[in-house]
């Protein structure tokens, strides 16, 4: 499967369209993250912790998408787009979305 965040993948050509995929996963803090974090929040920089989480979800996300154009017998997916969206304190969903495509 091939992702691209542009409307085509350079040297291959689109033969048809499948239509919107997407993926998604909320994610919840763990509270031994969550103290890390607030330790971290005091003297700054990066929160390893959540680095890791957020990872783990976007790649998540982007698996489900892929399968669901694998479903509809797609090749690559293109204008592959992220979005958080904060669902509860402490829960965060990530999806993923393109249009699944045939690609020669």
């Amino acid at each position: 499967m091939e992702l691209s965040n542009t409307e085509v993948i350079p040297g291959k050509k689109i033969t048809k369209y499948l239509g919107l995929v997407m993926g998604s996963t909320v994610r919840a803090k763990h509270i031994g993250r969550d103290i890390a974090a607030g330790f971290k929040s005091i003297v700054g920089g990066e929160i390893k912790g959540y680095t890791e989480l957020l990872q783990e979800a976007r790649e998540q996300a982007i698996n489900r998408m892929t399968k669901e154009a694998e479903n509809l017998g797609g090749n690559a997916i293109v204008n592959v787009r992220l979005a958080t969206a904060s669902v509860m304190q402490g829960a965060s969903e990530i999806l993923a979305y393109g249009t699944a495509v045939i690609v020669e």
